[in-house]
């Protein structure tokens, strides 16, 4: 496994989130990418697990301007729960990174220990030869499943 999955902000590979979720009952996964994404891209897919993926913009499309209720957006979607371990994926880690240090800011301040953990390569990955993602890394080229609208 990647780096840690305590209390506090980590980093795992898509596999290694995928057998978290599966193994740990209040594990929740945090898909931060725009709603232009989930649309036309795809999602990631949670079913077999018995599992829904929580949607919340770190930033919109077009501008990508940043969404200023993001925490408390997010908070509400976890319904008052303060799950052991909150994965965060956007396209390629850097959005989700900081929405993991973000959210694990808000639980500190409450007081409440939750992994917050960045899920490293995203949905769709690095770019490959051809300048195209969601063939050389992330959870797509990983195999893991997904759906499109």
């Amino acid at each position: 496994m990647s780096a840690g999955v305590s209390a506090g902000v980590g980093e795992v590979l898509p596999r290694d989130a995928w057998d978290i979720l599966q193994h740990t009952k209040d594990a929740v996964l945090v898909d931060v990418r725009s709603s232009a994404e989930w649309t036309f891209v795809g999602k990631p897919d949670l079913d077999q697990l018995g599992k829904g993926v929580l949607f919340v913009e770190w930033a919109s499309f077009p501008g990508m301007t940043p969404n200023p209720s993001f925490t408390d957006d997010l908070s509400k979607a976890l319904e008052g729960a303060a799950p052991s371990h909150l994965f965060f994926m956007c396209r390629s880690g850097v959005r989700s990174l900081n929405a993991a240090r973000a959210m694990s800011q808000v639980f500190t301040a409450r007081g409440e220990q939750v992994a917050c953990i960045n899920v490293q390569e995203g949905f769709e990955g690095d770019l490959d030869a051809q300048k195209h993602r969601g063939g050389k890394s992330g959870w797509k080229a990983r195999g893991l499943p997904w759906k499109q609208s």
